[in-house]
């Protein structure tokens, strides 16, 4: 199956200037959610991206409402303003009010809605675009209101530029620009404010070691490849590695992205992303090394439908498990369910579209050709509150001369059946 969504997140890393910039580009597809949820934790900033034409979706107030709680500092790219239909002062008008009121437009739009539209900045004179921004900034700097409020007119655009690069960073203020990935338009703002307005790793590489695996993949031999954000210190080939809770391993090989390609080399440092082998056991949301990393939190709700997975060939019953199992490794919300008795194999889902994927990477990377019976919502009965009974059992017998019993005397062998009931704490498997 071709599609024209991005389904999977990739990796990839370039210059802008003296700053080296990991890009992670993850879907945007609401049945991929999980894809971003295993990113967030090793973010130092985000561009969310938002359709000039389409505006704010619903999942762009869930990825918005996430990268609140986390604090990730971001920037907002108005995208597609050459599409028929673009309105940008309409999404802008949305993004203040579903998504953030903190924002402050940074471009303009001449000829939106055709591949002739040309973004640029606004100008520091402009009076429009220093009082929005006065406006957003004292909000959190009393001492810049106070400027403002003394004299206007000192308050010089460096000192402005200096306050929103401070704010973006610490994710008190969201920069709104616009542009167009296909023409190019507005590119060169959105690259000048990913160097100066989003925050840079701090990473010492001559501390102990710290970082976090985010993706998991299989390499054409089977092997188990790791993508690791690398927050402090240096990993080698050959290195014996602590990982999760308990793991330990052995790295054989890394690749680092480095400026477009993937290069393969002895070590990745603090700051960088590397592909790593060797660590046969590890799992989505490890931290490796000996220092704390950052921790994966929950910020998005599992999966609410499944459906059960059926091989067209009835041999490949136990491919399809094995297929379906390392599947689960690289998406951990999948959640494969097998039922002995009917001899049924189940996955959970986000929606229809991550259902076609599946069956298109189980065909065209295993071999193995499936159908999908209807999908139906998981349905999860749980008690409203807590509920308890005894029952003591007893019966009045007597035993004669015959050994038959005669209801005359208590029974010597009482019995007593006690049942507690309560609700366990919501998302809990049990």
């Amino acid at each position: 199956m071709d599609t024209p969504i991005t389904i999977k997140s990739a990796v990839v890393s370039f210059a802008i200037d003296d700053v080296t910039v990991n890009l992670i580009d993850t879907p945007g597809h609401p049945d991929f959610i999980a894809e971003v949820e295993r990113v967030l934790g090793v973010l130092d900033g985000v561009v969310l991206v938002v359709s000039a034409v389409e505006g704010v979706q619903s999942q762009t107030r869930v990825l918005m409402r996430a990268l609140k709680r986390l604090r990730i500092p971001a920037l907002v790219l108005v995208n597609k303003v050459d599409r028929v239909g673009a309105d940008c002062e309409r999404v802008l008008a949305e993004i203040r009010h579903k998504l953030t009121a903190a924002t402050v437009a940074m471009t303009r739009v001449r000829g939106e809605g055709t591949r002739s539209a040309v973004v640029t900045p606004h100008a520091d004179n402009d009076a429009g675009f220093r009082s929005r921004l006065v406006e957003v900034l004292a909000g959190h700097d009393d001492g810049l209101l106070a400027e403002y409020l003394d004299e206007e007119a000192r308050l010089s655009p460096r000192r402005l530029d200096e306050a929103l690069a401070a704010q973006t960073k610490q994710a008190l203020v969201y920069p709104v620009l616009c542009g167009s990935a296909i023409t190019g338009a507005g590119v060169d703002v959105l690259m000048a404010g990913i160097a100066y307005l989003l925050p840079a790793a701090a990473g010492d590489p001559d501390c102990p070691l710290s970082g976090s695996v985010f993706k998991i993949e299989r390499g054409p031999s089977g092997d188990r490849i790791a993508y690791v954000r690398v927050f402090s210190g240096r990993l080698h080939v050959r290195d014996r590695v602590r990982f999760g809770r308990d793991g330990e391993a052995r790295v054989t090989r890394i690749a680092v992205f480095d400026r477009g390609t993937v290069v393969h080399g002895r070590s990745v440092s603090a700051g960088e992303i590397a592909k790593v082998w060797g660590l046969a056991e590890i799992q989505i949301g490890d931290g490796i090394g000996d220092a704390p990393g950052r921790a994966m939190h929950r910020e998005f709700p599992p999966p609410t439908l499944e459906s059960v997975v059926v091989p067209f060939n009835p041999d490949d019953r136990q491919r399809l498990r094995v297929a379906l199992a390392q599947l689960a490794e690289q998406d951990t919300l999948i959640n494969v369910r097998q039922d002995d008795e009917r001899r049924e194999i189940s996955v959970s889902l986000y929606g229809e579209v991550q259902k076609e994927v599946i069956q298109a990477t189980l065909l065209r990377e295993y071999d193995v050709e499936v159908e999908f019976r209807e999908t139906t919502t998981i349905h999860i009965e749980r008690p409203t509150g807590t509920g308890e009974a005894v029952q003591v059992l007893h019966a009045k017998t007597k035993t004669n001369v015959t050994g038959k019993s005669s209801p005359s005397s208590s029974n010597p062998f009482l019995a007593t059946l006690g049942l507690r009931i309560e609700p366990s704490p919501a998302g809990s498997a049990k």
